[in-house]
Order: C-alpha cells, then structure tokens, then sequence
C-alpha cells in the first residue's frame, strides 16, 4: 500500500484532501476546508502534471496558505459591508429608554416595581409618585429603571 502511495502521489493528496473535508464537517472551523481544498487541488496538478514531492509539498503549503488569506479577505469585506449590531440587543433595560408606562403601584421614598409587558421591574424616581401615574424611563442604573412622572 505504502508503495503504491509512494508512485502515485498525486492519490495520497486526494486521500488527505478527503479526510481533511470530512474532518472539516465534524469540527467546523473552517480552516481545514481550505486545507482539504488545497490538498486536493494539489493532488490534481500531480495527477495531471507529475512533478516531484518536494514540490507538491510547496505547492500544498503556499495554496493553503493562499487560501486561508484569500478566505479571511473576503469574511472581513463581508463584516464590513454588515449593518452595525443594536448595541441595545441583549440589553432589555437599555431598550426601554424613552418609553412611557402606567404604574401600577406608588412609590414610596423614590422606590418600588413597575410592570413592564410580563415583567416587574425595580424603579426609582426624584419623588414619591401615586399610582395610575404616567412615567417615562429615563436611564438603567444596574437593574433599576430610572423614571420621571410625564405630563400628557
């Protein structure tokens, strides 16, 4: 067998460019996907060109390299080209800024809850405000949303 892959190398390169793809749907990285490409396209020219293996081990390497560049190219345009994130995604509080709510209960020394949807949130505010009272959500301090009594 070894002989056999040691007079046709241009099948050892096919085989490793197989194992790498096929290792590549396992983990997923990416990186060994531009190996496996790179593997197989270097047991093709063998295949087709024969030439030594000292140079398909340079071919092999400079297009694996090629590749991972050109690859990490083309991702950084592509992240570019992408609309900025909500900085606000996975920050509940800060998206309530500047919206407007009944509370539910008074508040007493500037503190208490207030529903928000199915939710019950710590509130604080300057003044004692009643019941029934309009508010918008001024800040988010921690966990606490910070509220002022709006007239409407």
């Amino acid at each position: 067998m070894a002989a056999l892959l040691l007079e046709h190398t241009h099948l050892a390169w096919l085989v490793l460019g197989g194992l790498l793809l096929a290792a590549e749907m396992l983990g997923g990285n990416g990186y060994l996907l531009w190996s496996g490409v790179a593997a197989v396209v270097t047991g093709l020219l063998a295949w087709v060109i024969p030439f030594g293996w000292e140079w398909q081990g340079v071919l092999f390497a400079v297009l694996t390299m090629l590749a991972a560049w050109l690859w990490w190219q083309w991702l950084s345009r592509r992240v570019k080209q992408q609309k900025p994130a909500d900085a606000s995604l996975n920050l509940r509080g800060q998206q309530l800024i500047g919206r407007r709510f009944q509370l539910d209960n008074a508040l007493v020394n500037g503190r208490g809850h207030m529903r928000v949807g199915d939710s019950s949130w710590p509130v604080s505010a300057d003044d004692d405000l009643a019941a029934g009272t309009r508010v918008e959500v001024t800040a988010v301090e921690g966990i606490t949303l910070r509220i002022k009594a709006v007239n409407e």
